[in-house]
């Protein structure tokens, strides 16, 4: 089997006069190019004082203090707010906080234990449970949803007016710089990521192929605008509030939200090991229930001003607050000239948004062959079984007392119409004009 890139290595050098990103080469995942907001930090519990009652003894959790890891991303909003209310003390979780510089190493810090749980990128347990793309084989879990929605494409001022949703208005340009011996430079967050793969599906979707006809690159998400604000990229994929910052900062603009390519598409997770679950049930369904209440908090619209002042803080975004609070409401400007009120802004509760759902593991699966990550058919009901578990979910909710629409098989179908249906996804992954299938 051809080696794939690690996932702590380089990207491959590009083609003779291409413009050198920030600090050299960048590392998959590696440490920041330019200081866009502290490395790490930790916060205590600052829980409200009638927000912490006694935990019966059959619920207490096995281990109370638990470190969680975050990237700078809004969508690090649950596990903050239960942290910053108090609802991790409710349910017996001494919780600390720890942003991390990049997704590489909030999965190492993961994989050695220094965390428990974290805040991550759809993709990166699946990866890890598989050892793909570099990453140490590590089994992780799913029992948890943080968020969907809320992330966007990006690009550089120079295009605004020329391509907005419609990927094919992107190819011309791709080719003309291909030809030149320049090809235009996209960058994602990291390679089995969500970014990652709305920046595939969405050039896919276009005619362009990602691996052969522009530089795919790595950079953590708080070094995206720094990066396009000195000439260094063409576009990006990453999680707000670095989106509305590009626009802010007048470099760039959205050229499409991921919830225009898919509505309520699942994005960010709550992830632990797979020995680490097995080892506390009890203390992950205590993290569940306190991340259940977080999440309904957060739904609230008049709580989302309270929402964007506390996650803005420099300990975990370090941004002003009002770049994250207006999409938080819906309220997108597109910064070129579309302005629109998205009913589809980020959520953390409604329309089922934390059920663990099987559907979506194998939908990036299917992506994994689609683009060659893995080699031949892989083992998707299997995966999918380990990783994903709603079982921890479901007992959590049934011991709240909440009810919840369980599991769906239900279709989904994307921007470019393309179907995707859970019962068959390899006839799914391998329906693409635009690919890099293997065996």
């Amino acid at each position: 089997m051809k080696r794939r890139q690690s996932s702590r290595e380089a990207p491959s050098a590009a083609p003779p006069g291409r413009r050198r990103f920030l600090g050299g080469a960048l590392a998959l995942g590696g440490a920041a190019l330019l200081p866009a907001c502290e490395s790490r930090s930790e916060a205590s519990a600052k829980p409200e004082a009638n927000a912490a009652p006694l935990v019966p003894d059959a619920a207490r959790p096995e281990v109370s203090d638990l470190r969680f890891g975050i990237i700078a991303l809004t969508d690090c909003s649950p596990l903050v707010i239960a942290h910053e209310k108090g609802f991790f003390k409710k349910y017996g979780i001494n919780a600390t906080i720890v942003k991390g510089a990049s997704w590489a190493a909030i999965r190492d810090s993961l994989t050695n234990g220094d965390l428990q749980a974290t805040h991550m990128l759809f993709g990166m347990p699946l990866a890890s449970t598989m050892g793909l793309l570099g990453s140490p084989k590590k089994p992780m879990v799913i029992p948890w949803l943080l968020n969907r929605n809320g992330q966007a494409i990006t690009m550089k001022s120079d295009l605004r007016g020329k391509v907005a949703g419609d990927p094919k208005a992107l190819k011309p340009f791709i080719e003309e710089a291909k030809e030149k011996g320049a090809p235009m430079t996209f960058a994602m967050t990291f390679p089995p990521g969500t970014h990652a793969m709305w920046t595939r599906y969405y050039l896919g979707a276009g005619g362009v192929h990602p691996d052969k006809d522009v530089a795919l690159v790595t950079i953590p998400p708080a070094q995206m605008v720094a990066n396009m604000k000195v000439g260094k990229m063409d576009g990006f994929c990453v999680g707000e509030p670095w989106g509305a910052r590009a626009i802010s900062d007048q470099i760039g603009y959205t050229a499409v939200t991921t919830q225009e390519l898919w509505r309520d598409h699942p994005e960010k997770v709550c992830a632990f090991t797979a020995e680490f679950a097995d080892k506390n049930p009890k203390t992950v369904k205590a993290v569940i229930k306190a991340l259940h209440e977080a999440s309904l908090w957060l739904d609230k619209l008049d709580n989302r001003p309270e929402q964007a002042d506390i996650v803005s803080r420099p300990t975990y975004i370090n941004c002003p607050p009002e770049l994250i609070l207006g999409r938080l409401q819906g309220h997108y400007d597109y910064g070129d000239g579309r302005k629109r009120e998205d009913k589809d802004y980020m959520i953390f509760s409604e329309r089922g948004c934390n059920y663990p759902q099987p559907k979506y593991a194998l939908w990036w699966l299917s992506q994994f062959r689609r683009w060659g990550m893995v080699e031949g058919k892989p083992d998707y009901e299997g995966v999918v079984k380990q990783v994903m578990r709603p079982d921890l979910y479901e007992e959590a909710m049934k011991e709240l007392g909440v009810a919840h629409g369980g599991r769906s098989d239900a279709p989904e179908t994307l921007f470019d119409g393309m179907t995707f249906d859970p019962k068959d996804p390899e006839k799914y992954a391998t329906s693409f004009p635009v690919h890099a299938l293997k065996g």
